[in-house]
């Protein structure tokens, strides 16, 4: 289909129908006033605004997830240093305690 300078790429009988049955849809190229694009039918724009929502939130839970790793991190290497310290055995286990008091005030 050719309108001045719009076209349709692959304007073919049943393209349209493969790639509607194809899992993952196919973009279908345009070029409209002279600039290429990519044409979506609002179903396939739809499932888009979807799928950049789905990862919007599952981006902040990566961002939580590698905070809480870092904190662990951290936490673990100070109980380490506690632990290979010469230190009798009340006054690491108030070390300790601390230490797991600090942690946890810091993540409330």
């Amino acid at each position: 289909m050719t309108h001045g300078t719009d076209r349709l790429d692959g304007d073919h009988p049943g393209e349209e129908r493969r790639n509607r049955v194809a899992r993952r849809p196919q973009p279908r190229h345009i070029t409209l006033g002279g600039r290429d694009a990519v044409a979506l039918t609002m179903e396939e724009y739809e499932q888009l605004i979807a799928s950049r929502r789905q990862i919007g939130g599952q981006s902040a839970r990566v961002r939580v997830l590698a905070l809480q790793a870092k904190r662990t991190e951290q936490f673990l290497e100070e109980l380490e240093t506690l632990i290979a310290a010469d230190a009798d055995v009340d006054s690491l286990r108030r070390a300790i305690a601390e230490l797991v008091r600090r942690h946890r005030d810091a993540d409330s």
